[in-house]
């Protein structure tokens, strides 16, 4: 008896000093993004670039710096994807340009880190001069985005919605729709890489915000900081000059 008490003893000791290690540990963070997105996101060959990007290294430079133990890990996804990832424990964060959806559930949200709009994107002969010409017309937005909510309250708007706001463009290209709605900063990247225009309405204002599952409050907490840091910083407007968000 005395033997198997030791041996059970030896067993809780071993175990709780494994546990002390695996605490000591880094935390590694998965990050859902889709890098579509230019030029918050997006591939170039094989890796990947744009202001999100960079803003993720900083923020978690600057939470390590703060205390934190932190490393992170980005999982490429689809857009429409990333908010049913986070709740159902695939990813911790979503960082990919998002905004504000009142109707996601069990996820919070950040402070908001830029500000942002949706605009309609049209080609650049279109007769679409405003917000106005909208009605009626062939329109395209990604999927699960707010550009997709504002697209469908266009009066009488046949709406296209695709996972890859690339296929937009292409389409777009190409006259298969009329108009793509979109983030500003997006909607410039392309009037300036591919020659489109950009109506001068704006059709919804909204704040760009990283999103996490409800109950992990702590990193939450520990990503506002680094954000409220970040943001007073020249690194944010060196890389908003650099990106053009």
């Amino acid at each position: 008896m005395k033997k198997l008490m030791k041996l059970l003893l030896v067993c809780i000791m071993a175990v709780t000093v494994a546990g002390c290690a695996s605490s000591g540990g880094k935390q590694e963070v998965l990050v859902g993004i889709s890098p579509d997105y230019p030029p918050y996101e997006s591939l170039d060959g094989s890796k990947m670039v744009g202001f999100d990007v960079d803003m993720t290294k900083e923020l978690f430079k600057i939470m390590n710096k703060n205390g934190g133990n932190y490393s992170y890990k980005f999982k490429k996804m689809s857009f429409d994807t990333i908010s049913t990832s986070i709740t159902s424990d695939q990813i911790d964060l979503g960082i990919s340009g998002f905004t504000y959806h009142k109707d996601w559930k069990n996820v919070i949200w950040s402070n908001k880190y830029n500000d942002s709009k949706q605009v309609a994107l049209v080609a650049k002969d279109s007769s679409i001069q405003t917000a106005a010409d909208l009605e009626g017309k062939n329109i395209g937005a990604q999927l699960a985005t707010t550009g997709e909510s504002v697209a469908k309250d266009i009066k009488n708007a046949n709406v296209k919605s695709v996972k890859d706001v690339k296929v937009l463009i292409e389409t777009l290209n190409s006259g298969g729709i009329d108009a793509v709605i979109l983030d500003e900063a997006v909607a410039k990247n392309y009037v300036k890489e591919a020659g489109f225009r950009m109506l001068d309405e704006t059709l919804l204002q909204e704040e760009n915000l990283i999103l996490a599952k409800k109950g992990n409050e702590d990193l939450m907490k520990d990503i506002n900081k680094a954000l409220k840091e970040f943001i007073k910083s020249d690194k944010y407007q060196d890389l908003k000059t650099k990106w053009g968000a």
